[in-house]
């Protein structure tokens, strides 16, 4: 079928510079494997900015369904948001109101998922556990109740941006304020939980599957604990990632069905990430989920779907067969047969040099490789 992806590469095609800019975005190496994916699986796609041109690109490429059949394409989405609250809700919201079908949560999920506080609220009176927490706006602020040490991270932050671990009130002190100056958001003051950390990824509606648990290891050094530098490889002491982690049937089957629990919880949609920490007695706390999981080359959620058994292409059309399910109740359809990876791959994308969105028509929308 014809798939749009949709991310956000150069942000500068707004009305107005307003709010928060995101601090995050795919890197275009991993949208284009993602659309090579894609491709393979035998779909045809164009890669498409996530800014006020879409939906007039998306108006010539997915013409409008007649008598209310279903449109002609589907979006798979993998814009983090320009600027602005919410910003994973963006595009999600765009597509509703339009009427287009894409991969991924709704916006209410997103929505939930992004506020750490209202995650943990949720996923609490669900019955799952996750760490003590204070939500803080002062840096004076006591923890009260807490004990050290201490996570501070942004309210609404994803990727660990803004997160340390403090030990005293003056280092918690530093913490707040910087979320405050740095973030404009309150800062989310929890309990940190010493031992094993892990992840599980999340695939599908009903049901959902859960892939191989990673665990995340962090050997002898100093900081127990999966930073913004970590993520972006910029540590030299990076955690080394060991997939299916080294558990118990009855300890998988436990985390397992947290992390199911959450995801519900959290009205999540076609794949997800549980981030969770187990202490030294073998309790598991829920630290967060990622309702958008990185589909990098080295991201976890990748990795574990490797374990799995899916190639990248199997995984990230699988992503768009359960989408399609959800709102068709089939898989996607393919326009060509799969076929194996090309030694030279070819992806298209429409051309940065569309018009501006009211001069834009269909005979405006060019096809060029990347």
């Amino acid at each position: 079928m014809k798939v749009a992806v949709v991310w956000n590469s150069a942000m500068s095609q707004v009305l107005n510079r307003f709010g928060q800019v995101c601090p995050e975005k795919y890197g275009r190496a991993a949208v284009e494997r993602v659309v090579e994916g894609l491709r393979e699986g035998g779909h045809e796609v164009a890669l498409l900015e996530g800014d006020i041109r879409l939906l007039d690109q998306l108006r010539c490429l997915f013409p409008p369904g007649i008598d209310g059949t279903a449109p002609a394409g589907m979006v798979f989405n993998l814009a983090y948001g320009i600027q602005g609250a919410c910003r994973y809700t963006h595009i999600p919201s765009i597509l509703e109101m339009a009427g287009i079908p894409y991969t991924g949560s709704s916006p209410m999920g997103h929505t939930l998922a992004l506020d750490k506080v209202v995650t943990k609220s949720l996923i609490r009176e669900a019955g799952v556990p996750t760490p003590q927490w204070i939500v803080s706006d002062r840096p004076d602020s006591p923890p009260r109740g807490l004990r050290f040490p201490l996570v501070v991270k942004p309210r609404h932050e994803s990727t660990s941006f803004g997160l340390r671990i403090v030990h005293d009130q003056k280092q918690l002190e530093e913490a707040v304020l910087a979320v405050l100056t740095k973030y404009d958001q309150k800062a989310l003051v929890e309990e940190f939980i010493e031992g094993r950390e892990v992840c599980i990824g999340l695939l599908g509606n009903e049901p959902i599957t859960c892939l191989p648990i990673v665990e995340l290891d962090f050997g002898q050094r100093e900081l127990m604990a999966f930073t913004w530098e970590d993520k972006m490889h910029q540590r030299p002491d990076e955690p080394q990632k060991h997939c299916p982690a080294d558990l118990p049937e009855h300890r998988v089957a436990e985390l397992n069905d947290i992390a199911r629990a959450t995801f519900q919880a959290c009205h999540c949609q076609d794949y997800a990430r549980v981030d969770i920490r187990i202490d030294h007695s073998g309790n598991p706390q829920v630290l967060e989920i990622n309702s958008m999981a990185s589909l990098g080359a080295t991201a976890s959620y990748v990795l574990a779907a490797t374990r799995y058994g899916y190639s990248f292409s199997q995984l990230v059309c699988r992503i768009l067969d359960v989408a399609h399910q959800r709102y068709f109740g089939v898989p996607a359809p393919r326009e060509m047969s799969p076929r194996p990876q090309s030694p030279e791959p070819v992806l298209f994308a429409i051309s940065s040099h569309s018009p501006a969105p009211q001069q834009l028509h269909e005979e405006s929308i060019t096809m060029k490789p990347l």
